[in-house]
Parts: structure tokens; sequence; C-alpha cells
């Protein structure tokens, strides 16, 4: 082809308008924005009682959907599972005091499971579980409540929530705690410093949000910087991490999968 004709067709070809560019990425943003939404949820770690499978400071990416309710119009692009033994899901707190917290711990029991603790070891359906993933800090004290749940009454405990005093009871057949339907029990792999079902109960099914899927940043994260509410410490908290990006990144945590 000539260069004059090549020119020509240039000439001719439509450029795009502002009212079709903006439409474009009107498109990407209400897309990306669904997906966030409805799809991906992103979450920092709060708290150590999953170390070492989550650390403070790791970001995750959450799949929304995949313990969602089943809905058909969705169905034949999302894959849907229920949740199972030892899957790690992001909930809603069942503290009644933090119920806007976002909780993430491992499934341990799942409904009609018969769990106790016998000396910090669980055991479910009359096995004892082998868990490769459970860390125990030392130099901790001795607690009966936490290593020999639920033998020992919740009275015991001060970090028991009332409302999982009164009702524990209920659910303890012949030295077990047994899981209703529509809950799960779950546990933090740092098993003797984390809050979890042994001090405020089950976890709802309506209650969970998603499954965590891969750590997409990890950024070392003191264990207070996420009790800090105030707007000059958020500030500070903001300066901090600007100015220390590439030293205090835990690189090789990025795009870990979370299992």
């Amino acid at each position: 082809m000539k260069k004059k004709e090549k020119e020509k067709l240039e000439e001719e070809k439509p450029r795009e308008t502002t009212v079709e560019f903006l439409a474009s990425l009107a498109g990407v943003l209400v897309t990306g924005l669904f997906i966030i939404t409805f799809i991906f949820q992103a979450f920092a770690i709060p708290s150590s009682s999953m170390e070492s499978t989550l650390l403070i400071g790791d970001h995750v990416f959450v799949n929304r959907v995949q313990f969602a309710p089943k809905t058909s119009w969705i169905q034949p692009i999302v894959k849907y599972t229920d949740i199972h033994r030892g899957d790690i899901v992001v909930f809603l707190s069942m503290d009644p005091s933090t119920p806007d917290m976002y909780i993430v711990k491992r499934v341990i029991g799942i409904p009609g499971d018969r769990i106790h603790l016998r000396d910090g070891q669980v055991y479910r359906n009359g096995e004892k579980l082998n868990e490769s993933y459970v860390q125990h800090q030392g130099g901790l004290s001795y607690d009966p409540y936490r290593d020999n749940f639920p033998a020992v009454s919740p009275e015991e405990s001060t970090a028991v929530i009332d409302e999982w005093k009164l009702t524990m009871g209920s659910h303890i057949e012949n030295g077990d705690i047994v899981v209703p339907p529509g809950s799960y029990f779950g546990m933090g792999d740092n098993r003797d410093v984390s809050l979890d079902s042994r001090y405020w109960g089950f976890i709802k099914q309506d209650h969970v949000i998603g499954r965590p899927m891969f750590i997409y940043w990890s950024f070392e994260t003191s264990e207070d910087e996420y009790a800090q509410k105030e707007f000059l410490q958020r500030v500070e908290s903001f300066a901090h991490t600007v100015l220390h990006f590439f030293d205090k990144t835990q690189w090789k945590r990025t795009f870990k999968v979370v299992r």
C-alpha cells in the first residue's frame, strides 16, 4: 500500500470522542467496583492469632463468592464450595462488643462435629488432630480453660464473653462441644494467644465473608497498629508506611497463597 493511501486511511479512521472515552472509562470503573464489592475484598491481618500462617501486616484478597449462598445467575461462572474442615475464613466478629470487626480463623469443626481439647491438643470426633500449621508460643502461663476446653468452666477465664458463658453448656455432650447446624468451630493457628470459638462461641454461617486467597502485600506492623483510631495516629501511620515502604515490605510474602 502506498504511503499516501495509508495516510488517507488513518485520516478516515474515526477517532474516539470525549464522550466515548468517558463511557469506556466508566465501564472499567463499574466493572472494577463490582469485582471489589461482590467478588474480592481486601483485608489486613490485625492480630497475631493466625501466625505463622498469617502475620500482622499481611494484606490479603478475600474471595467473597466461594462460600456465599448459591445464586443461579452467576453459578455457571463461579465455583461455589461448602466450608470444609481446615478452611481459613474471614467473618464478622461474634463478640457483641465488636460487631463490625473482621476476624480470620481456621475452621476446626463443621456442623455435627464433636470437639474437645486435652492439654492443648484438639480432638475431633474422638480422634487427635495432627495440626502441622499450629504454633504454640513459649513462655505463656498454663491456662486450664484454654487447654482443656470445654471440661473447665468458662467462669475460670476472664476472656470468655457473657453470652457464651450462658449458652455454652447447652452444646456440651459427654465432654465434647457439639457444633450445631449453620455454625462452625474456629480456632487460630497461634493457638495459645488466639481468642476464638473457645471464648465467644460458634461462627455463624451468615457471618462468613469469604476465604483469603493470597497475600498481595505484607508490611512489618506492630501489634497495636490496628487499634490506633485517632486522626493523628492514622496520619503518622500513613507517613511511616510511605517512608519505609521498601525496607519494611516483606517481599518474600508477596503473592503467597493462603492455606
